[in-house]
């Protein structure tokens, strides 16, 4: 892996008025890693991905995008670089399947032929090949299709960067595990695409994640690799998440032996 650093946040905090949503935090990620931000609802996770791509703008601090300071960056130039993935994928319902994926590559200029090669290629990607699915419609998928198109449009300019906003919070278990084994071997087949993922699912969080963000009332409580966080929690509020989850385990296990 790359040790080139892709994102920094050095002593960030976002403030509306009186309260302090983000406080004061400080961390690295690498090129190529796949990053995930666990916490509760109010954690900050959230603000704290959308300063990524200026969506919204710290109250102090500094973050770096490749090593260049975002603040000095064109925020257009910025999100062409970052891919944007949400849990309401937003796709438009009278473009077809091919046509939504195309939609930055057109706004880019790119030649007919060159988004043509694109479409298919993301297409194969997330496994709906375009003979099968590029002319069908959005009302026409499900859920779970739906939602690898909009990874697909969202990777379709080649970004640097993917940011995912709890993705598959609105979907059943089941395509839920579908997606997430899917999206990792995304990940791993882009190499060097860095992957930034909320959830608030700790399962998910340390099943997809090279390391793990975890977030409580704004601050870092703990960024690790799963295991390490499994091992040494790293405060009262990391050690009871990891055992409320052991406790759900055991009361599966207990309910099904």
């Amino acid at each position: 892996m790359s040790e080139k650093t892709m994102i920094q946040f050095e002593q960030v905090s976002k403030a509306y008025g009186e309260k302090t949503v983000v406080d004061d935090i400080d961390f690295e990620i690498k090129s190529g890693e796949f990053i995930t931000i666990l916490g509760t609802s109010g954690s900050g996770k959230t603000t704290l991905l959308k300063m990524i791509n200026k969506l919204i703008e710290p109250t102090s601090g500094k973050i770096f995008f490749a090593g260049q300071d975002i603040e000095q960056m064109d925020s257009v130039s910025l999100r062409r670089q970052i891919g944007y993935v949400v849990q309401q994928i937003g796709l438009f319902p009278h473009m077809t399947v091919a046509e939504n994926i195309a939609t930055v590559p057109k706004l880019l200029g790119w030649d007919k032929a060159r988004i043509e090669n694109r479409v298919k290629e993301l297409l194969d990607l997330v496994q709906l090949p375009m003979a099968d699915y590029g002319n069908r419609y959005p009302s026409e998928l499900s859920g779970g299709q739906q939602q690898r198109i909009g990874v697909a449009r969202a990777l379709a300019a080649d970004p640097d960067v993917m940011l995912f906003d709890e993705p598959f919070g609105a979907i059943d278990a089941i395509t839920r595990n579908d997606l997430q084994g899917e999206l990792q071997a995304i990940h791993q087949k882009l190499n060097q695409k860095t992957f930034v993922f909320i959830t608030h699912d700790i399962y998910e969080a340390f099943k997809l994640g090279t390391r793990v963000i975890i977030m409580d009332n704004g601050k870092i409580c703990q960024f690790d690799t799963p295991e390490n966080i499994i091992k040494n929690p790293g405060n009262d509020f990391v050690r009871k998440l990891i055992e409320t989850a052991k406790q759900q385990e055991q009361l599966w296990e207990a309910s099904y032996d």
